[in-house]
């Protein structure tokens, strides 16, 4: 699959991250340049946040373009069409069909809504999506640095991060979701664009592709 290149403003950005932090500046020579990734906004985005909580890449990546595939499912009232038997035909677990659920009634019932998501600030558009059972911080930064194309979002509690952070700055161990947070708070206004870097280094070093390279399985 083939990725844009970063637009101008996250270009500008990646810049002076280059200038604050030497081996972020190494990231894109060492492993080419960065591939910049969206997904799309609402409820199809959120889903897809949903399909990657606490499983692999390879696992989420299948997972979603099976869903994907069924009519309707990126529909929040084609979702909740959908049997249960269809749903765990695609691969999803009774927690993910139960959380894409919560997440299809939310904006059924108006709870969640696009372009309200858009419109609010981050740490308000995170509480929006965390007020929803089934979603926390991570599905909702990661909806907000990949859909909403937020530039200063860090999903402190990403196991990938803390394990290309721990691998770049050479730690004895990875960071835990405090102490990743801390180290991100030195790439403010541009944190999205550090995850984004250290996911790339990761799958640079690892050969690990991410859910949006995989096809379905």
């Amino acid at each position: 699959m083939t990725f844009p290149s970063p637009p101008p403003a996250a270009r500008a950005g990646l810049d002076s991250l280059a200038a604050l932090d030497a081996d972020l500046a190494g990231i894109e020579r060492a492993a080419g340049p960065l591939p910049w990734r969206r997904r799309p906004a609402g409820f199809p985005g959120l889903l897809q946040a949903i399909m990657g909580q606490q499983i692999s890449n390879q696992a989420a990546g299948a997972i979603w373009r099976r869903l994907a595939a069924l009519p309707g499912a990126l529909e929040p009232a084609g979702l909740l069409a959908l049997t249960e038997d269809d749903l765990r035909a695609a691969g999803l677990s009774r927690p993910k069909i139960s959380h894409a659920r919560s997440l299809a009634e939310a904006f059924a019932d108006g709870r969640l809504d696009t372009a309200r998501l858009d419109g609010l600030d981050d740490e308000a558009a995170i509480a929006a999506i965390c007020a929803v059972r089934g979603l926390g911080p991570w599905t909702a930064e990661v909806y907000l640095l990949f859909a909403l194309q937020r530039m200063d979002v860090f999903p402190a509690g990403d196991l990938a991060l803390a394990a290309a952070a721990a691998h770049l700055k050479g730690l004895a161990e990875r960071p835990g979701p405090r102490a990743l947070r801390a180290l991100a708070a030195g790439w403010r206004p541009w944190r999205s664009l550090a995850a984004r870097l250290l996911w790339h280094h990761w799958r640079h070093v690892t050969g690990r592709p991410a859910m949006d390279d995989l096809p379905a399985a």
